[in-house]
């Protein structure tokens, strides 16, 4: 048989090598257009049947569709009073009223109590996007027209202002610097100065798949896509994609040292590798999908989104790799030669280790992970205020401590109340007597509190200030008291809704998707580890450690964000986030070692089994952690402490995960229990050397 590759065997692998640079050519630049659709609003990101819904539903009855209120502040340049300026500033914020993006009668000028400041609303219109720093700075200099003051802007639209200005720029820098990051490593890696460079191509193409396809959806309003969906895809994409091509490309140079036919080559390296990359590709992508069950519509909307990028980034591994691949040869190890395995570096003498004391290597990995495991419950994740939304000082959060020292802390930013019209005045007194409540009044047509409210189906609106700022923790139990006490005003049919209220509702409603999403997450997991590896006690004992892992790495986790970086509290999405992407990722490594053990176990028995899948793909999948966590690292370079918390959690994770758990706890354990753990298919591997008698397949 010659060796020498006949013409036509190097057609498909062109065509495919066409298509995906068609593909990058035409969808590359979706990549960068993501933000088009996307949308940081977040009252577009309520929970479905939550009563701070339902209030955003009943005020468009009063012709006041939910707005969004930016708080505009004046205080003295040299801390004086302000008395003498306040009709001023009552006209500055008059000249607003028919302004582009301002929604109805903005309110008067109030005075503080202290004299020391003087504040005004004015309401916007909460779609207006790009479009909402050019109106607030239009609302800036009409307020910077009152001589001898300094002018913040604080509430929920400067907010969204600084958190569109942290996620500015994020698909090009994110994208920078996770493609660096993982180049750098694969360098070091593979000491190939070509193969780097197609494992980045592969993933990039992926990504621009990926893009194109979540653009057309949340074009057509099929999926909603934010700041933090935006950079988790590509987050994802690179990583899913550069881990799942570590695994081809590592079994290709395997079996490049054996075969001197490329195309031989391929086929083996693809017949015993897609199993293990589908796999587990399905597990990532069906743990995102089971945040569809999700209360919460950013959760709902993160789950395809990053499904779809999961399977263009197996796509992409499955054809266009293998592809390139052929055509390369030996040539994309270069100026490394595939080899084979020596039996010499540190992956055999860590098998050796786990050969000679299996049960001290798996009880002190086990040891360690429960200590770390013990501090998980100290972590809060009863949401954070304003002042640790961002990592580094935002203007919002200077505005929102200059309001707190001179107005009540929800000034501003009313909890809102739709309640029946014959009940307004015991409403109003009920609500004044609520612990933590600083003011209440009924609104009058033009949508300012105090004065004859306006009555619509029998139905009036209250507005209801807080002591406490709007989101912080006092404010919530707040709106919790206050709910209780007008659920109590017999015939009134309250409904407590409003910014607060949704801050409340969310972090309800991510406690309850916590109880609900972590099972069925580990049930999938479960699934597709028996269908893989044909067990029931292995699989078993494999969602256990990576169930472990999870709280193992949220114990380090708590210490690290309270005691090292100063956080006081984390959001409440961010545990599940943590969950999802740490379990479905991290239990892909186990997928690669033990489909690799089964396979090594049916030749030459279990225990060699274990020693050898331990041994030839240790490197592969350490490498490949490396990356996936460097990969979420990335994610640290927007300045905000949810991406920081999850950048963290996942890179932590995956490398405990790869070093601990995938390296010594799983494949001692395997060697301890022996055929036992492969039950109840254990006589389908032979005791001692050779090829199994009996078929496991």
């Amino acid at each position: 048989m010659s060796l020498t590759p006949r013409r036509g065997h190097f057609l498909v692998p062109l065509l495919l090598l066409a298509v995906w640079l068609g593909v990058g050519g035409i969808l590359g630049p979706f990549a960068g257009r993501l933000g088009e659709v996307a949308t940081n609003d977040q009252a577009a990101f309520l929970p479905r049947s939550a009563e701070s819904t339902e209030v955003v539903t009943a005020q468009r009855a009063f012709r006041q569709d939910e707005t969004l209120p930016v708080i505009v502040l004046w205080t003295d340049q040299a801390d004086g009073r302000l008395e003498d300026r306040q009709a001023a500033a009552g006209r500055a914020l008059a000249s607003l009223t028919s302004a582009s993006g301002v929604v109805g009668d903005v309110s008067p000028a109030l005075l503080s109590k202290d004299g020391e400041a003087l504040e005004g609303v004015v309401q916007l219109r909460p779609d207006l996007g790009e479009r909402l720093p050019e109106t607030l700075d239009r609302v800036r200099a009409a307020a910077e027209r009152v001589p001898g003051t300094t002018v913040q802007l604080a509430g929920p639209a400067a907010t969204q202002a600084d958190l569109s200005d942290a996620f500015a720029g994020i698909d090009g820098l994110l994208l920078a610097v996770a493609l660096v990051t993982v180049l750098v490593i694969l360098l070091l890696v593979y000491r190939s100065l070509l193969l780097p460079f197609v494992i980045i191509v592969g993933a990039v193409l992926a990504l621009g798949l990926a893009c194109a396809i979540v653009y057309v959806l949340a074009d057509h309003g099929v999926v909603r896509v934010d700041g933090q969906v935006q950079g988790i895809l590509s987050i994802l994409v690179i990583g899913a994609a550069t881990d799942y091509a570590l695994l081809l490309t590592a079994r290709f140079r395997e079996e490049l040292a054996v075969h001197r036919d490329r195309f031989t080559a391929a086929r083996a390296a693809l017949r015993q590798s897609w199993g293990a990359i589908v796999a587990s590709a399905a597990t990532v992508a069906l743990g995102l999908l089971a945040l569809l069950i999700s209360d919460l519509t950013n959760n709902r909307a993160l789950g395809p989104v990053g499904a779809i990028g999961v399977g263009c980034a197996v796509l992409s591994t499955l054809t266009f790799l293998p592809a390139v691949l052929v055509l390369l040869g030996r040539a994309a190890y270069w100026p490394a030669a595939p080899r084979p395995d020596t039996g010499r570096g540190v992956w055999p003498r860590v098998a050796s280790l786990v050969d000679r004391a299996p049960r001290k290597v798996w009880a002190g990995s086990l040891v360690a992970l429960l200590a770390c495991a013990a501090f998980a419950p100290t972590l809060a994740s009863r949401g954070v205020g304003l002042d640790e939304t961002f990592v580094d000082d935002a203007p919002s959060v200077t505005a929102q401590e200059t309001l707190m020292r001179h107005f009540p802390g929800g000034s501003g930013n009313p909890t809102v109340v739709i309640a029946d019209a014959d009940r307004l005045d015991r409403v109003v007194d009920t609500a004044l007597a609520t612990k933590g409540v600083a003011a209440a009044a009924g609104v009058t047509g033009n949508g300012q509190p105090g004065g004859t409210p306006l009555v619509v189906d029998g139905r009036v609106r209250i507005d209801v200030t807080l002591a406490s700022a709007a989101d912080s923790d006092a404010a919530k139990d707040t709106v919790a008291r206050l709910r209780s006490a007008l659920h109590a005003v017999p015939g009134a049919n309250a409904l407590v809704g409003g910014y607060t209220a949704q801050q409340y509702d969310t972090l309800r409603t991510a406690e309850r998707d916590r109880t609900l999403i972590v099972p069925v997450v580990l049930a999938i997991i479960f699934v597709i580890l028996t269908a893989l590896l044909r067990s029931l006690l292995l699989p078993a004992l494999l969602v256990a450690t990576v169930a472990l892992n999870f709280l193992a790495t949220l114990g380090v986790s708590a210490v690290v964000f309270e005691h090292v970086l100063g956080f006081g509290g984390t959001d409440p999405s961010v545990p599940l986030y943590g969950f999802v992407f740490l379990v479905a990722l991290g239990v892909d490594y186990n997928i690669f070692l033990m489909s690799r053990v089964r396979e090594e176990a049916l030749r030459h028995g279990v225990r060699q089994g274990v020693l050898r899948g331990l041994v030839g793909t240790g490197g592969v999948i350490t490498s490949a952690g490396v990356v996936l966590a460097a990969t979420f690292a990335a994610l640290g370079v927007i300045p905000l402490a949810f991406l920081v918390q999850i950048a963290f959690i996942v890179a932590f994770g995956v490398l405990l995960d790869t070093l601990v758990v995938r390296s010594l706890l799983v494949p001692a354990l395997a060697r301890d229990l022996g055929a036992v753990a492969w039950w109840p298919r254990a006589r389908a591997f032979p005791t001692g050397g050779g090829r199994a008698a009996v078929d496991a397949g």
